[in-house]
């Protein structure tokens, strides 16, 4: 039963905001490491993690303090200029992903739209491809985000209905996830690059199978066309290494990241790629107001500093696997599967129980959320303990049952 205070909150917001969520019916107002508050004062783990931005989780104090201090420092400034701020965020990101040069924006769907740009110019210049013929090969079931380029090669038929017209069908060609030997017929003279979440999370936890990634870089490196990954979700810690690609593959020619790098405080993505790449972008063929802006510069050195110096990757390589097996063995007629790498877990439900499941999880006080319906998405804070996890498990059965 909701109280007055929120349903006075959620009485305004469907009248004054555009219809663009199916929210759950409960009013946040506060978070504090692996939890959050609503408006009458309940206490809720937080298992979603508002889609891996909260690797951190809420409110880091070393991430808070560094945002207070820059904010009284400088917090914008054109890129017209340089600034020192920016300097030390783009050496320690390309260095934290082992490549050469980074290319800063603000949301992930801007990074992937920048990623797609940097392919394509490099397939005229460096490739040969002839102008305007540029194939990009991605994969069913992925999510890069919400611009109209991106839902234009999207395989979910909402995304696209109504938002036509989108650009030429051979700009973009899908493939089955996880299928190798499909990606090797589908290259053409025309490919620049492929395209890929190395774990699908809006397209239900999707993990693929041993040595995929392996046997996909080695194809587009042998084929000359780029290698992509998309690790705005899965990156920074969340399946137990820095990212997924990290001992499954080779290094990515670009590499695309958000959600997290911002710290759980701002917005913050980039695409991190080799430099004979990366040297295709000339000043004026892109920018950003607000990228790489001296908040963002300063708030995301902090984040990288307290991935790595609280060693989260381990503590999520460690706990992600105690908390899945956990959840295996927990038998239940409602579960169909339970999937995932560390902390980015998908339990898959019979039909037609995703939504009222979190509702009734909301009531036992974990707030998670689906998506393909019947997946349900368990992706807590790095930071959390396993006497949490213990304690949320309890919980979680109180619910199946």
């Amino acid at each position: 039963m909701l109280g007055p205070a929120s349903q006075e909150v959620i009485e305004k917001i469907q009248k004054f905001s555009a219809n663009h969520y199916h929210r759950l019916p409960v009013v946040i107002v506060r978070g504090e490491g692996t939890r959050v508050w609503d408006i009458e004062g309940n206490e809720y783990f937080d298992m979603l993690s508002c889609y891996s931005v909260l690797n951190v989780g809420h409110s880091h104090p070393r991430i808070v303090n560094v945002l207070r201090e820059q904010a009284g420092l400088l917090v914008n400034v054109s890129n017209a200029v340089y600034t020192p701020y920016y300097a030390e965020f783009v050496e320690r990101l390309a260095k934290f992903c082992s490549l050469d040069k980074v290319l800063p924006m603000n949301s992930g769907a801007e990074a992937v739209e920048t990623a797609i740009k940097i392919a394509r110019k490099w397939g005229y210049e460096e490739r040969g491809v002839k102008r305007n013929k540029a194939e990009i090969i991605v994969c069913k079931n992925k999510f890069h985000g919400r611009t109209t380029t991106i839902v234009g090669f999207s395989d979910t038929k909402q995304y696209k209905d109504g938002f036509g017209p989108f650009a030429p069908s051979f700009s973009f060609k899908t493939i089955p996830f996880g299928d190798a030997d499909a990606l090797e017929e589908a290259i053409t003279e025309n490919t620049v690059a492929f395209l890929a979440e190395p774990i699908q999370g809006e397209g239900g936890i999707n993990v693929p199978p041993d040595g995929y990634l392996n046997e996909v870089s080695q194809i587009c490196r042998r084929r000359g066309v780029l290698f992509v990954l998309d690790e705005i979700q899965t990156g920074f810690c969340r399946t137990g290494t820095k990212f997924v690609f990290w001992y499954q593959c080779l290094i990515p020619d670009l590499l695309i990241v958000g959600k997290a790098l911002g710290g759980g405080l701002l917005a913050v993505s980039a695409v991190v790629g080799k430099k004979e790449i990366m040297d295709v972008i000339k000043p004026g063929d892109h920018g950003s107001t607000f990228g790489g802006n001296p908040l963002a510069c300063a708030v995301a050195v902090e984040a990288l500093k307290v991935l790595e110096e609280e060693r989260l990757a381990e503590n999520a390589l460690r706990l992600g696997g105690y908390f899945i097996r956990k959840l295996r063995g927990m038998n239940s007629s409602l579960i169909k599967e339970v999937r995932g790498e560390g902390l980015l877990i998908g339990v898959e439900l019979q039909p037609g129980l995703g939504r009222r499941f979190c509702e009734k999880m909301l009531k036992a006080g974990i707030l998670c959320k689906n998506t393909r319906d019947d997946v349900i998405r368990l992706a807590p804070p790095l930071t959390i303990t396993k006497e949490e996890i213990d304690e949320a498990l309890e919980r979680i059965k109180l619910v199946l049952r």
